[in-house]
């Protein structure tokens, strides 16, 4: 990888609130909103842009997470770049957001696609999931009907009850791929009967069923449906725990921080035999825009994120039916 040419930058960087369409629930709570901090960075007439999703679940803000990409603002000036930054700031959002501003300033510098740049394939169209926030079987069922036609869903469950809910899903598409995420919410209890019930509704993946920590459970049980990790695993380090207790890894970029890192995890994650799942958090299409290069090597893709708002930003990414397409020059990279 090519590290962003030397020469100063200055930074700009703000809280911006973009409203959801209706609700957004998981089983740590709802949402109206998404609330993501976007950063710019600026050199010889060029800005390079970058958008993250602070996450409570790490102890992350909005607030916290502004604070923490403005103090880069000193050694972007003296010509830090890309891979310098590594080094200087930690896993994480306020990481994330500043990593890709600085790829889309690189390739700008260069005045070629980021992919180029990095030695990866051109980003291709690729299926990705719509999200079904979690909720009663009946009103899970009324949201699945809707979109049935799409080719992968995504659905949220809760832990008790989910047997009931995951049914009434399947019922209500009955064609459509469908993967899990409990969000941690299952417990050792309730393990295997999750795991049976969604089985038996055909399901390909489940999502970080039980807490990040608590998970011992996974290497004893026989696993009926390939189980990915999420909440257990951020970047290249915390693989090597997860053999024998999942079968996929769901990168983010916001877990990573940012995009070199995320594309080193996603070979690392290959080499240790693990499938590969690209997700996202409630944003806008500039968060998802980096994504769009590790979703070309992914086995799962979740990048629906701007469907989920009541809008999304200018120049955002095409979704076409099941379809998103790769990042035009006017967005990022």
């Amino acid at each position: 990888m090519t590290s962003t040419p030397s020469g100063a930058i200055s930074l700009n960087a703000r809280i911006e609130r973009w409203p959801i369409a209706g609700t957004f629930t998981i089983s740590r709570g709802a949402k109206t909103e998404a609330v993501v901090v976007v950063a710019e960075v600026s050199a010889g007439g060029l800005i390079g842009r970058g958008e993250c999703v602070p996450y409570p679940r790490y102890g992350e803000t909005p607030e916290a997470t502004l604070q923490a990409i403005q103090a880069m603002r000193e050694p972007l000036a003296g010509g830090m770049g890309r891979i310098a930054l590594q080094a200087r700031m930690p896993a994480g959002a306020a990481r994330n957001a500043l990593d890709c501003a600085l790829a889309d300033l690189e390739a700008k510098r260069a005045g070629q696609r980021i992919w180029n740049l990095l030695g990866r394939p051109a980003p291709e169209p690729r299926t990705t999931a719509y999200t079904i926030s979690l909720g009663t079987p009946e009103a899970m069922a009324e949201a699945t009907a809707k979109a049935a036609h799409r080719a992968l869903l995504k659905i949220k469950l809760g832990g008790d009850g989910d047997g009931a809910r995951i049914a009434a899903v399947r019922r209500a598409a009955p064609t459509s791929e469908l993967i899990v995420d409990a969000n941690e919410a299952w417990t050792d209890d309730n393990l295997a009967a999750n795991l049976a019930a969604c089985a038996d509704a055909g399901v390909t993946l489940i999502e970080q069923p039980l807490p990040a920590g608590k998970d011992e459970a996974l290497a004893r049980i026989k696993r009926p449906v390939a189980v990915c990790a999420d909440e257990s695993v951020h970047d290249r380090g915390s693989l090597e725990g997860l053999r024998g207790r999942y079968d996929a890894v769901n990168i983010k970029l916001d877990k990573t921080g940012g995009l070199t890192e995320a594309l080193a995890m996603a070979d690392a994650a290959r080499a240790l035999g693990f499938e590969i799942m690209i997700g996202c958090m409630v944003a806008t299409s500039l968060a998802m825009a980096p994504a769009m290069l590790i979703a070309q090597g992914a086995r799962f893709v979740d990048l629906d994120g701007p469907l989920l708002l009541a809008r999304d930003r200018d120049n955002g990414l095409r979704y076409d039916a099941s379809l998103v397409y790769p990042p035009d020059v006017a967005l990022w990279g």
